[in-house]
């Protein structure tokens, strides 16, 4: 009668479970981690390592936190981890944008309020502070559930008195230096926000739109038409614009002084357009009966002057660099209070007036003659009809264009000029440029667009015609309104801010708030008022690198790193960028990271209109935020990055696989005390030692490619480790030893040494990435006497073990993996036609010849086990390798149930193998 020999085997055993649970398990973690303080502890364990600081770029607190935060925040406690774990002490303080028109708009339509003018300027900068107070904490919590580990009690927040104090400070020295004035521009203004834009606040949208060809008579020819015998009276410049509602404030028509002129006769009237140009001109006109009588160069044409087409005005012939041939007539209609290269051509000529007959709602004022009272949409088709009725339409041409809309309302902006606060970048320009060469851009094309951009600026507009945000610290003479710029009055300002907020500017006269005695410098006048507008939100987050990493103790300036979605070239890495530069000669970052953004399957931008939102909170109640950071560490993010319920399934298959591999070390490191049972490595068992050899090639691969950011390198090797040398190789090989000798032998300690070393390294490893994962693992795991039991994060990424191998080792065994994969697929075609029930059932013979031959001869002791077969015999042949399977030849034995013509042979235990019969004695 046989016997159960079950407890004579070493079967797996642990309380780790096999269905991770993740939506339920990840927050009580999370609530251990708090109780535990273990980011306190973290930051106690690397005291005194050298200090590495990501600062945190604030999103707006305006709203629950999108799929966009998440990869954002995700990737930077990567970051964050890692750097904790490889040698430096690196803290992380997240931050808060609180100010500006969206928090602004949402606080006044949660209370009902239509109107900001219905309310104090202090009711409705408190009832914005409450608002933003508490999307401030539910973002705080979205963030936490996602396993970001941070200064959460002590974020930094745009609000906060002592932040917007050293803002303050900011446009003091800037101010101070010259770099800060107020002048009529032309800036993007949005109609329904009623407020100037930063180029940050623009989005480029198609919109359709007439194209209008117009014809300007000349008044004065200057000699240069009748010299050529024409009637001056009879010769028109044609120009092209696609806003016809910037008409009225045409002042003069801007030629290329390189260019060539033609003076086209059709009619009995010369037109003037670029030669290259007036043919297509003609054909939008569908003219065809027309004839070149002369040309011109452009220069020739400056100072001829025209005739407003319907107004009492003079519209001057200038000449401008800015002029191209890409499209209209060459003839550009110049309108200085509408465009910014219009007001810097009209510069060159100061006779040139900058009229802007359009309010800040978008109506034509009375500048605009006739078509006062209209919105610009309703200007577009009365002046063209006005134009065409009067014989000054040469043509009309329907299009679709790319045209600047307000990131926030999505209406199509103005180009207004109006009195403004600007910053002059034009200044220190030279030596932004530099910093920017100082820094390491990441990906490398990140140099030369942010230096492009800031090539290209002249001006960066500061403020805005709104009420919540921080005040511009500028009195004016009530006398003569002279600005009165003074380091000790923006000094006064930002001791008041750190008492008491920005607020007290609303609260305090201008004398209460200015030193006493403080006196007009232009006329000595004592009484002052203060500045309306307040700055760009862009001016706050940029002034962060002053008011956070300068000003803690456990930051440094510069930081290390800013790591922020591409968009940011031209927003938070420009605005911090010009302040630093502008008030420390450096940039405030050492290196700068960009991940691209969201798009679901088909490549579409996620959006709520197109219903193809996946929210965070969604994924994380689904599948547990491991999945949600495993996803972001398996994309190239880079570069924009796709998901979807597809994708997020195979990334939670792929969880699993790690998953599985870690349950499967730690079922059989239950007896194993790494202190008193390790077996020194390189007395391992072959197998084992390539096991640690693949470890290491693993260990030094998953360094480099965290030092490099780049995560989804991270993500593949360590599942690929896994699934194919783990799983499908070595630990599926490894059962037998486990399982059935001794516990306490010297080859399974040798087992249990290497997957111990594998484990423990493959957990720190994955620590930054599988935050929850890896905690649950090291707390199911055994530690040794030197290392931090507490939190797998308290502990260094592994180095890579010390072994005495070659070259030569490794290709052997990789050589026996390899037929490994060969002889599988001949053993799963018997299993398949049921010859065999499973790989021990059978014999493989190998026959071959030469090199080959060599080689099974000298790995035959190895092969059954790694086949996991029950025989391996090696013939010669005189051809290639020939793989034969049959069933094997004996009885199986009942303890490893391996087929053998050795069981039977002990009396004592006539139903197992000899191998078993001599391990059981």
């Amino acid at each position: 009668m046989s016997q159960d020999y079950n407890s004579t085997l070493n079967l797996p055993k642990t309380d780790f479970p096999m269905r991770a649970g993740l939506p339920k398990s990840e927050p009580v973690t999370l609530k251990a981690w708090e109780d535990n303080k273990v980011y306190e502890k973290l930051m106690e364990v690397n005291e005194g390592k050298p200090l590495f600081v990501l600062h945190d770029g604030p999103p707006y607190a305006n709203g629950d936190i999108h799929l966009g935060h998440a990869l954002n925040k995700i990737l930077k406690d990567f970051i964050v981890r890692y750097k904790n774990m490889a040698g430096f002490k690196a803290p992380y303080v997240p931050g808060w944008d609180t100010h500006g028109l969206p928090t602004e708009l949402k606080a006044r339509k949660k209370a009902g309020i239509g109107n900001s003018a219905e309310i104090s300027i202090v009711e409705l900068r408190k009832m914005c502070e409450e608002f933003v107070t508490g999307y401030i904490n539910d973002q705080r919590t979205q963030f936490k559930r996602l396993g970001v580990i941070g200064e959460w009690d002590n974020p930094y927040i745009t609000l906060k008195h002592e932040f917007e104090a050293e803002q303050i400070r900011v446009f003091a020295k800037m101010a101070t230096k010259g770099y800060i004035y107020k002048g009529l521009k032309p800036v993007y203004w949005c109609p329904e926000c009623k407020t100037a834009l930063a180029e940050a606040e623009i989005e480029y949208a198609e919109d359709p739109c007439h194209s209008i060809y117009v014809k300007f008579t000349v008044t004065d020819d200057k000699g240069v038409f009748s010299n050529l015998g024409l009637d001056p009276s009879k010769v028109k410049f044609v120009i092209w614009t696609t806003t016809t509602w910037t008409l009225p404030a045409n002042v003069a028509i801007c030629v290329g002084p390189r260019y060539e002129y033609s003076i086209i006769k059709t009619g009995d009237e010369y037109l003037v357009m670029a030669t290259e140009l007036y043919k297509s001109a003609f054909e939008a006109a569908e003219i065809t009966d027309y004839e070149v009588v002369a040309t011109v160069k452009g220069s020739d044409l400056e100072y001829i002057k025209t005739a407003h087409p319907f107004l009492d005005r003079e519209s001057l012939v200038i000449v401008g660099d800015h002029v191209t041939l890409e499209s209209g007539t060459g003839c550009v209609h110049t309108a200085p209070g509408h465009g910014v290269d219009d007001f810097n051509v009209c510069q060159n000529y100061p006779e040139i007036p900058t009229i802007c007959p359009v309010d800040s709602n978008g109506v034509l004022t009375e500048e605009a003659g006739q078509f006062a009272g209209l919105t610009t949409d309703e200007a577009n088709k009365k002046i063209a009809v006005y134009l065409d009725e009067n014989g000054y339409l040469f043509a009309l041409k329907k299009i679709i264009h790319q045209y600047p809309h307000c990131w926030r309302c999505k209406t199509p902006i103005l180009f207004r000029a109006t009195d403004q606060w600007f910053c002059s970048v034009e200044d220190f320009k030279d030596k932004a440029c530099e910093a920017i060469d100082s820094v390491k851009w990441i990906p490398a094309w990140g140099h030369d667009r942010i230096t492009n951009m800031v090539k290209e600026r002249k001006d960066w507009c500061i403020s805005r015609q709104r009420k919540w945000g921080v005040p511009i610290p500028i009195f004016f003479c009530k006398e003569c309104g002279e600005a009165h710029i003074d380091n000790e009055a923006m000094s006064a300002v930002a001791d008041l801010f750190e008492k008491e907020g920005s607020n007290a500017w609303y609260s305090h006269t201008a004398a209460e708030i200015l030193p006493e005695g403080t006196k007009c410098k232009k006329c000595g006048c004592t009484e002052f008022e203060k500045e309306k507008d307040i700055m760009d939100v862009w001016f706050d987050s940029g002034s962060s690198h002053a008011a956070v990493i300068s000003k803690r103790d456990n930051l440094k300036f510069p930081a290390d790193l800013y790591l922020e979605g591409n968009d940011q070239y031209r927003g938070w890495f420009q605005s911090s960028l010009l302040t630093s530069v502008a008030t420390e000669g450096v940039a405030p970052y050492k290196a700068v990271l960009t991940h691209g953004m969201i798009l679901d399957e088909e490549k579409r931008k996620m959006s709520k209109s197109l219903g193809n939102g996946i929210s965070p909170q969604d994924v994380t109640e689904k599948y547990g935020a491991d999945v949600l950071r495993l996803w972001v560490s398996s994309t190239d993010y880079q570069s924009d990055v796709h998901i979807s319920n597809e994708i997020l399934k195979q990334i939670s298959e792929s969880y699993r696989k790690i998953r599985n591999t870690a349950r499967y070390i730690l079922g059989n490191v239950y007896d194993f005390n790494p202190d008193t049972d390790s077996v020194p490595v390189n007395e391992l068992m072959p197998m084992d030692k390539w096991a640690i050899v693949k470890l290491n090639e693993l260990i030094a691969k998953v360094k480099q490619a965290y030092d490099n950011y780049e995560f989804h390198q991270v993500y593949h090797s360590i599942r690929n480790f896994c699934v194919i040398d783990m799983s499908n190789f070595y630990l599926d090989v490894l059962k037998d030893r486990l399982y059935t000798e001794k516990s306490d032998s010297k080859s399974r300690k040798a087992a249990q040494t290497a997957i111990y070393i594998i484990l423990n390294a493959m957990t720190r490893m994955i620590s930054p990435i599988l935050a929850y994962t890896s905690d649950e693992i090291w707390k199911y795991m055994p530690h040794s006497s030197n290392e931090n039991a507490e939190n797998v994060i308290f502990n260094e990424m592994p180095n890579q073990v010390e072994i005495e191998t070659d070259a030569d080792f490794m290709s052997f065994w990789d050589e026996i993996h390899q037929l490994r994969d060969d002889v599988k697929k001949s053993l799963e075609g018997l299993i398949k036609d049921k010859t065999i029930k499973s790989s021990l059932e059978a014999k493989v013979t190998l026959k071959a010849s030469g090199e080959k031959l060599e080689f099974l001869k000298k790995a035959e002791p190895e092969l059954a086990a790694a086949f996991i077969v029950s025989a391996v015999e090696i013939a010669e042949n005189n051809g290639e390798l020939e793989i034969a399977v049959d069933k094997a030849i004996g009885e199986k034995c009942e303890r490893c149930w391996i087929i053998s013509e050795t069981v039977g042979t002990d009396s004592e235990h006539p139903h197992l193998c000899k191998r078993c019969c001599n391990i059981l004695k």
